[in-house]
């Protein structure tokens, strides 16, 4: 059990990892903001398709994914439609509606997004195959890195401070390590709905950046520049995932 723990709250903690060159950012453009966001976008349609979709079809049927893609981009837009009316200046440091609804649709989608892995986690502790556990956890942290970067990318525009941004990337990471444990006490029940949760995570995912963040970073002249840079975070998340057989 205690390393189950540990090792999903690795993974989770290499969310807060990945977002940490936004540090290094001291003054943003919007061209440079519209590059990232567009680089973020590629990164989820990548991980959406080859580390969520993928899985899911290996361990369920069809009819499971295609289910839980639909209701994942459906539950989100509900989420959206009926977000109720919070203080956007508060808790992002900026009144712009726009910028704050993205914000909570993203973490929103990772959020979900890091529940079946961290389930997955637990389910490989639960079972006999040796090491699969640490292997899986390791797999999913590697994998979690680029998103702690989508974040970020999509908080530019807020005025929150570079430890925020961080703080916040790091706590969507932090449901793995809860969600590792119940798959770890339920591997029976959890196991059988895992592929349907993947594939509601993708879809989480998907309804995001086709909704947002596509049309954000291709909206202030520089689509050509975005158009690459999404290209180049497709590319990214598939070396990642072969070189680290994920």
């Amino acid at each position: 059990m205690g390393t189950a723990f540990w090792a999903s709250l690795f993974a989770g903690l290499a969310t807060g990892v990945g977002a940490l060159p936004i540090v290094f950012l001291k003054k943003v453009s919007h061209k440079l903001r519209d590059i990232l966001l567009a680089f973020a976008a590629g990164v989820m349609v990548a991980a959406s398709a080859f580390n969520l979709i993928i899985p899911a079809l290996e361990e369920g049927s069809i009819y499971q994914v295609l289910l839980g893609v639909l209701f994942g981009a459906l539950i989100l837009g509900i989420f959206e439609r009926y977000t109720p009316n919070i203080d956007y200046e508060r808790f992002f440091g900026s009144t712009d509606k726009t910028v704050a609804r993205r914000a909570i649709l993203l973490i929103a989608a990772l959020a979900l997004h890091n529940i079946p892995e961290g389930l997955a986690v637990g389910v490989g502790f639960a079972s006999d195959a040796p090491g699969m556990g640490i292997a899986l956890a390791i797999a999913i942290g590697v994998q979690n890195a680029p998103e702690g970067l989508v974040i970020a990318a999509s908080l530019l525009e807020s005025k929150l401070s570079v430890w925020k941004i961080l703080l916040l990337a790091t706590l969507t990471g932090l449901v793995e390590p809860i969600a590792a444990m119940i798959g770890l006490f339920m591997v029976s029940y959890v196991q059988a709905i895992i592929p349907f949760s993947l594939a509601f995570a993708a879809g989480a995912m998907l309804y995001v950046t086709f909704r947002e963040m596509i049309p954000e970073s291709h909206g202030h002249g520089y689509v050509e520049e975005a158009t690459f840079s999404f290209m180049l975070g497709v590319i990214f998340m598939l070396f990642v995932n072969h070189i680290f057989g994920v």
